[in-house]
């Protein structure tokens, strides 16, 4: 679903998907690496589109993802759907979620999402991406972001983020403007997931607030 057809409509009639449910692109669809549209606020709620966050949200679960934006299946418009649960942490040690901050939120649908960044306060930490599948990176991230737009129906929203969830904001809106992780990585930092508790290479920054 890399792909998208264009048609007498501007180039929409090929960003909705079909009946199947959609596979998570892989770094180097073009997809990844363009800006996505802005949904128009008159399609909101036609039942294609509302089919597509239903697709958004299945795919996120099926992963284990804790985020998932709409060209993560290959769709270029902008729509993050976010959400994590307390059985996706039964696997983390206590002492990681403590240092990560991570705490269980509801699922999360924004539509059109705009960050402001409270400059104050960032953090160092490893993340991972399902379109790089089965490595991570050390990104800094604002710890405190506020995300304005609209809900799955077209109401306006806005919402004040905080350590992880809003780590994992600014993760899924990256790839709203055509950027990866990688593209924000740490030098020296990028490596396989089994090796994420191996020690840095040397002159790397602290993990942890900055």
């Amino acid at each position: 679903m890399g792909g998208v057809a264009r048609g007498s409509d501007g180039g929409r009639s090929g960003l909705w998907g079909g009946g199947k449910l959609p596979k998570i692109v892989n770094a180097g669809e073009v997809v990844l690496g363009e800006a996505a549209q802005e949904v128009r606020h008159n399609e909101m709620k036609l039942e294609k589109v509302q089919k597509m966050i239903d697709d958004m949200i299945r795919v996120m679960r099926r992963a284990l993802g804790v985020g998932l934006a709409a060209p993560h299946i290959g769709i270029p418009l902008r729509i993050i759907v976010l959400e994590d649960k307390k059985q996706y942490m039964t696997y983390k040690q206590e002492e990681e979620l403590k240092a990560q901050d991570r705490r269980p939120f509801d699922l999360l649908v924004i539509l059109n999402p705009k960050l402001k960044y409270n400059t104050n306060r960032t953090a160092l930490f490893f993340e991972g991406c399902l379109s790089v599948a089965g490595y991570c990176v050390v990104v800094e991230r604002y710890l405190d972001v506020e995300v304005a737009g609209f809900d799955r129906y077209g109401e306006p929203l806005k919402i004040n983020a905080t350590c992880w969830q809003a780590r994992i904001l600014q993760h899924a809106c990256d790839h709203l403007d055509g950027t990866l992780y990688v593209d924000k990585m740490v030098p020296r930092t990028f490596r396989a997931l089994e090796n994420m508790y191996n020690p840095l290479a040397h002159g790397c920054p602290k993990l942890g607030p900055r």
